[in-house]
């Protein structure tokens, strides 16, 4: 039975609350929505051994801060928080921003390692980095892979969580959902895993990854007005050796169409019982995005802590960080409220 939540109650003190914390982070930093915005890089990149992986990240603002995990998805990269890193820099947090398996500066320590996409896989990558960094807990926040990833450490290791922000709400799924068809509207949206599912998809994605991604960002952000230096600074991430074989494996995988590692069958397992997230959470929701999203009520009683679901107005599309910084910066130090 699903837990009893009273529903008008929780969204009134949330609502208390985040009025209260609304001035926090400085509107004087706050970068235009609609270019590519007021900073053009992080600082120098760090490089740490992480489980698996060599991790590339960017960090911001005092090490003593209250630390807070950004995780990007695809096809984007550390750039979706350039301009949301100072911001909650400003308020006193500690920023850790990491390159994915697959993007950027992060690297497989072994060539024996599987080139494995599953989701669970990049959950144990967040936890591992969190334990090279010696952070027992933090505030996690995403969108896209980042938001799915943030949802299943907040799922599976509450105990590292101390709230979440996660765009487009819930996203936790498992390989028998993907194997259920979808009406065909839905079914058309999602055009590019099916490519991914043939080889003609993974040549073509090895050949033309740029044009492609550049393809997604215009349709997932429709009035999203970036630039050609904005794309191209993002973009560099997908040159890491890794990327293609990471993220066609991640597609069919959710599919069933591609094994997963064993070692990650009874989170998987787990997952796809669809556990409820007990931390305090900020779902937020861009009025234009065009990537496939569920409704916010279709998700909603899936938190059953302290929850508050915000539509971000303005022509705001899948990168919602990028284009409203602002708001999802302000989402973060929020929720450590709640």
């Amino acid at each position: 039975m699903p837990p009893i939540v009273d529903e008008n109650r929780r969204r009134m003190l949330a609502a208390t609350v985040m009025a209260i914390a609304a001035t926090q982070v400085p509107r004087a930093l706050a970068a235009d929505a609609r270019g590519g915005g007021m900073n053009a890089s992080f600082g120098p990149l760090k490089q740490i051994d992480a489980g698996l992986l060599n991790v590339g990240y960017a960090e911001a603002g005092p090490v003593s801060g209250r630390p807070v995990i950004l995780l990007h998805g695809w096809p984007y990269d550390i750039y979706a928080f350039v301009d949301v890193a100072p911001l909650l820099a400003s308020a006193g947090y500690r920023v850790v921003i990491p390159y994915l398996r697959g993007y950027g500066a992060t690297r497989f320590l072994s060539s024996a390692t599987a080139r494995n996409g599953q989701p669970s896989a990049l959950a144990a990558d967040g936890i591992a980095l969190m334990d090279a960094l010696g952070i027992q807990r933090a505030t996690l926040a995403g969108f896209d892979w980042g938001a799915r990833t943030v949802n299943i450490m907040a799922a599976l290791w509450p105990e590292r969580c101390k709230a979440m922000v996660s765009v487009s709400g819930y996203l936790i799924g498992s390989q028998q959902d993907g194997r259920m068809p979808l009406p065909p509207a839905g079914e058309y949206e999602w055009w590019y895993q099916y490519y991914f599912a043939t080889e003609r998809g993974r040549l073509g994605y090895e050949r033309n990854r740029r044009e492609f991604n550049k393809l997604i960002w215009r349709n997932a952000s429709p009035k999203w007005s970036f630039d050609d230096a904005t794309y191209e600074r993002s973009a560099a991430a997908f040159d890491n050796p890794d990327h293609v074989e990471i993220v066609i494996h991640n597609y069919r995988w959710r599919l069933g169409l591609a094994e997963g590692e064993p070692r990650f069958d009874e989170l998987e397992q787990r997952l796809a019982r669809k556990p409820v997230i007990t931390v305090p959470t900020i779902t937020l929701e861009g009025d234009a995005n065009g990537a496939p999203h569920p409704p916010p009520a279709a998700y909603a009683r899936q938190f059953s802590g302290p929850y508050a679901h915000r539509q971000i107005d303005g022509g705001i599309g899948h990168n919602l960080p990028q284009e409203a910084p602002q708001a999802f910066a302000q989402a973060v130090v929020d929720v450590n409220a709640l």
